[in-house]
């Protein structure tokens, strides 16, 4: 297997589209990236010049053969992305992939076996947990501000645009499935980061706007074996974008609105609840700055190949939320 000087890693990036880029811009100089690799010859030449030495190319089995690349991110479409990382991972490469990480949890399994057998480490890119707003909100719950946790409510949405409906994302053979697998996964990973284990699994998916195969809406409630409850909705009928996470502790609560961009200012609300209740103790938080999510992501995994860490979140959390996936969708319209 390569092994990786901790002070020397190399990177590549298989997948060069939006998200591709915002991984490459927030890589920085240190580490180097050796190679960006795309279908799209010219998607992927352009990326290169972003990063001095990089060599653009179009088939990512070169990627792999390369030992002076220690690490790939892997940010292209869902039914790509396992195959791409169960590669890389048996090349001995450790691996980023984006959300979702597969099209169900039976392609994470093989990956995470893999993965056991070379000792590389995968990251599932969950970059809602490093947005600031949230960052805080860990750090409130850590610190037992909002006493014993009772239930977590979210919204996430957007409101699609023209042609939606004929884009990869309404293909389930190339998406795995709509608005949950897209957006609602970054709720469902969110819920157990904060709650745990989320054993109990209600709710559904259902199509009511576009004209698709996939859903573009799903309705969650999902329990933890002590009684907490997850009360998600993700759609892609919002029409104004939207994103909302209310925790509920017995002492405190916590509400974050925003995340930047056409989502509004990302800000988090604590509401501290007085001996004598009534009107809480109200402090505002807000975070006008750039998105750092994805440079904090980033470093995150650098540290999982450097420290050799598990990573978190990693195939485990991957797996169990596109597990809660495969049961909404089980369960129908």
């Amino acid at each position: 297997m390569n092994r990786a000087n901790p002070e020397q890693l190399n990177f590549a990036v298989i997948g060069c589209g939006l998200i591709g880029r915002k991984r490459v811009l927030a890589l920085g100089p240190n580490p180097s990236v050796l190679y960006t690799c795309d279908l799209d010859a010219t998607r992927a030449a352009d990326l290169a010049r972003l990063a001095p030495g990089c060599t653009a190319v179009t088939d990512f089995a070169v990627v792999l053969a390369d030992p002076r690349v220690h690490a790939v991110i892997v940010s292209t479409l869902n039914a790509s992305l396992a195959p791409i990382t169960l590669a890389a991972v048996r090349a001995g490469k450790h691996v980023l992939v984006e959300k979702p990480g597969a099209l169900n949890a039976g392609q994470l399994r093989t990956i995470r076996d893999a993965a056991q057998k070379t000792a590389t480490r995968v990251r599932l890119g969950y970059n809602h947990r490093f947005h600031p707003a949230l960052q805080q909100a860990r750090s409130l719950v850590d610190a037992g501000a909002l006493g014993p946790l009772m239930f977590l409510r979210a919204r996430y949405g957007h409101g699609g645009r023209t042609g939606y409906d004929r884009e990869w994302r309404a293909d389930p053979a190339l998406s795995g499935g709509g608005e949950l697998i897209d957006q609602g996964v970054h709720l469902i990973d969110l819920a157990g980061w904060f709650l745990g284990d989320l054993p109990t699994v209600a709710g559904h998916a259902t199509t009511s706007f576009w004209d698709m195969k996939v859903d573009d809406n799903a309705f969650l409630s999902l329990r933890t074996a002590a009684g907490q409850t997850a009360w998600l909705h993700a759609s892609c009928t919002e029409w104004k974008n939207l994103f909302s996470l209310e925790l509920y502790g017995r002492d405190a609560k916590i509400a974050i609105d925003g995340l930047g961009g056409s989502y509004g200012i990302e800000k988090l609300t604590f509401y501290k609840m007085l001996p004598q209740m009534g009107p809480p103790e109200t402090t505002v938080f807000e975070y006008p700055a750039a998105d750092s999510s994805w440079a904090l992501e980033n470093a995150a995994f650098i540290d999982d190949i450097r420290l050799a860490r598990d990573p978190s979140p990693g195939l485990r959390e991957g797996i169990r939320t596109l597990e809660i996936v495969e049961e909404i969708y089980a369960k129908g319209k």
